[in-house]
């Protein structure tokens, strides 16, 4: 089903709120219904499939916050975008973690709900492919399952890549970062089912992107405490998303790839070696490429000034044995040799 087909319920107490985005959102194709209320809202989703809800997290009675996880369990298929008008990123991180798939905040900017809403509606279709693939792969017998598994993981791949490409600043950086990562797990002498599973992790570690706000990510200049705690809300949910196809392993490189050796990155529950090695990984691969990559707010640095700051990292953010097999990689060796 195409997004702009798509059945998006409003919950909100406000009247004029449930317009204004009924409004914005009908003429956007997509198709609108209202309620002001959980009792309301519940009652709508009963009698209609709808595939988005933009609820509202503070409403008289029962609140959205508390709505949320019975969305969720009665109606695990539908996508939900918390609306609220706190800037409390401590109850903003609840509702993601209880299954919101993002927020947007009052007053609303229509551009950003839209995009918002864009961007949810990709990564919930994506997740009932998954679902699909999962079905799909319970009928199938084990010969069957590895070349199913091959082929749904490649369209995984490449529906990150598509949404990747749409992003000038992003354009080829899961490949990129793939292609380091295996490079150092080769140096470290990994075995070739940790080298798949590093490559899987690598070409997979940042499509949970598809939930992030692209106004939020493109920002020009430097990012609010609670669009930081957004952001960095996408490796769980990658992880979440690629779960029902790859092994733990790659699942644990997804969800821990920005994690500090050092064990210093806020709500972080592992450091040191606690950290799964191919996040280490990861992490090394991952920060070097953004560095020498363009970013709306600032020029890429250059491979030597990378090479520098991956160095004045290592221990803290970074694994110092990753560090060092890095080094010996060919994309630095070679700018070493030329020192």
């Amino acid at each position: 089903m195409a997004n702009n087909k798509a059945r998006i319920l409003v919950v909100d107490d406000e009247a004029m709120v449930r317009r204004l985005l009924c409004q914005k959102l009908s003429r956007e194709g997509y198709q609108c219904q209202e309620a002001d209320g959980a009792r309301q809202a519940l009652a709508k989703l009963r009698d209609d499939q709808v595939e988005l809800v933009i609820l509202d997290i503070k409403m008289p009675g029962k609140s959205g916050i508390e709505l949320l996880p019975e969305i969720k369990t009665g109606y695990p298929d539908t996508a939900v975008i918390m609306a609220t008008a706190l800037s409390d990123a401590n109850i903003i991180t609840q509702c993601m973690k209880q299954g919101a798939y993002d927020y947007i905040c009052k007053p609303f900017d229509l551009a950003e709900v839209l995009l918002s809403v864009e961007g949810v509606l990709d990564k919930r279709r994506l997740e009932l492919e998954i679902k699909k693939y999962q079905q799909h792969l319970e009928e199938k017998v084990d010969e069957q399952t590895k070349e199913i598994r091959k082929v749904f993981l490649g369209a995984i791949e490449a529906l990150a890549f598509a949404l990747e490409a749409k992003d000038k600043y992003t354009a080829g950086h899961s490949r990129r970062v793939t292609e380091i990562a295996v490079a150092i797990g080769k140096e470290m002498g990994l075995s070739a089912n940790d080298l798949e599973d590093l490559r899987w992790g690598g070409l997979l570690h940042d499509v949970g992107k598809i939930a992030i706000d692209q106004l939020i990510q493109n920002k020009p200049g430097e990012l609010t405490a609670e669009e930081y705690e957004h952001i960095m809300t996408h490796p769980h949910v990658g992880a979440g998303i690629v779960k029902p196809v790859v092994n733990d392993r790659v699942v644990e490189m997804i969800e821990h790839h920005h994690d500090y050796y050092d064990g210093s990155r806020r709500e972080q529950d592992s450091d040191g070696e606690g950290i799964p090695l191919g996040a280490r990984i990861l992490a090394v691969a991952d920060a070097f490429d953004a560095m020498t990559s363009d970013r709306p707010y600032r020029s890429a640095m250059s491979i030597s000034e990378a090479l520098s700051e991956i160095k004045k990292c290592s221990g803290s953010q970074f694994d110092p044995a990753i560090v060092d097999a890095f080094y010996k990689i060919p994309v630095a060796g070679i700018v070493l040799a030329e020192a």
